[in-house]
């Protein structure tokens, strides 16, 4: 389980990352539903 936490947790820091380089917050909200519905699928399918 520490391993899952910690895979979660650096892949949201690198999203945060992202988020600083991106000058637009739409393309952010874009991304993050995007990702939201990919992890989703990934996760339950």
């Amino acid at each position: 389980m520490k391993k899952v936490c910690g895979f979660a947790l650096f892949w949201m820091a690198l999203g945060m990352f992202i988020m600083m380089l991106l000058p637009n917050l739409v393309w952010g909200v874009i991304l993050i539903a995007l990702f939201l519905i990919v992890g989703y699928r990934l996760f339950c399918c």
